[in-house]
């Protein structure tokens, strides 16, 4: 059987060092419709870090799709609500502000639980990727969680119902805690993944000797297999710096080039996508991943 598509690209295309670095956006790169162009003429997917913070609207989805080539992807990652963090509730959808307490209503910081609030939070993305969708330009509801959602039969479980949230449209699921990894509980989560047709995306980050971070364990539970690197800055990390500070070396791209390319002989397509995004460092290195996959599989 012939290797699966890589596809290689950001977690972002609008993070302000991208810009203000000159790393990647050149000076006429001034205005959100340029960069995008000019994004999509390099690579063919990218994520929508946006949607994470405030649901996109129908009118931006449009604009993304004109924007972009035939053959482009997009994922979105799910809003923070969606994934059990706390979200700001002046950036939910009016009809769903509504719906809270009015002594919640004027918080800055709120978490959700209540059904019908997360239901209605799925159908706004629903209803805003509907674009992406009708183009054939959508990829997954990117679902990451956080540190603190380590593994447990009820979180188990809460994959399952993310998947029906998101109907019509895949998921894929990235952890942050190693609980999701060990030899106890892994081959558990991997079944439950494959049995709901739920991506993993494999994460790359920090590592410490304990279940703080995931570890890197590159594998597909789909036909699609997705990896999503941060970075490897610890020290950074412990000092309150963000991880995304992060170029990585090339014998560190060469060795996820080869766990890429292990993944793409089953996989119908592998995702290579970028998070260390400060001071250029995602585009930089996808450019340089992009070599090192080509020179691999010759």
């Amino acid at each position: 059987m012939a290797p699966g598509i890589i596809r290689i690209g950001t977690c972002s295309w609008t993070e302000s060092s991208l810009i203000e670095s000159g790393a990647f956006y050149p000076r006429g790169a001034g205005t959100p419709k340029a960069r995008l162009k000019y994004y999509s003429q390099r690579f063919d997917t990218v994520e929508i870090e946006s949607s994470y913070y405030q649901i996109p609207t129908i009118e931006m989805a449009h604009a993304w799709v004109s924007r972009t080539p035939r053959n482009f992807l997009f994922h979105a990652k799910a809003f923070g609500a969606l994934t059990g963090h706390n979200i700001d509730p002046g950036r939910l959808p009016e009809h769903l502000r509504r719906m809270l307490p009015a002594v919640d209503q004027e918080k800055e910081d709120l978490h959700l639980s209540e059904p019908e609030l997360l239901k209605g939070v799925a159908q706004a993305m629903l209803e805003a990727m509907a674009p992406l969708r009708e183009a054939r330009k959508m990829g997954f509801v990117i679902f990451q969680f956080p540190p603190w959602f380590g593994f447990s039969k009820a979180n188990l479980t809460y994959l399952g119902y993310c998947k029906e949230l998101m109907t019509g449209l895949p998921i894929a699921v990235e952890f942050r805690h190693g609980s999701w990894f060990t030899a106890h509980h892994r081959d558990q989560v991997f079944a439950f993944l494959r049995e709901h047709k739920i991506t993993y995306i494999t994460c790359d980050e920090p590592q410490y000797g304990n279940l703080s971070t995931a570890p890197f364990h590159p594998e597909a539970t789909t036909g699609i297999a997705y990896l999503r690197l941060h970075g490897r800055n610890g020290d950074a990390w412990h000092g309150g710096a963000p991880t995304d500070e992060y170029l990585y070396p090339e014998p560190e791209l060469e060795e996820i080039a080869r766990h890429a390319l292990r993944l793409s002989e089953t996989a119908r397509t592998t995702f290579i996508m970028f998070n260390n995004c400060r001071c250029g460092y995602a585009a930089t290195n996808a450019l340089r991943m992009r070599d090192h996959c080509l020179r691999n599989s010759e």
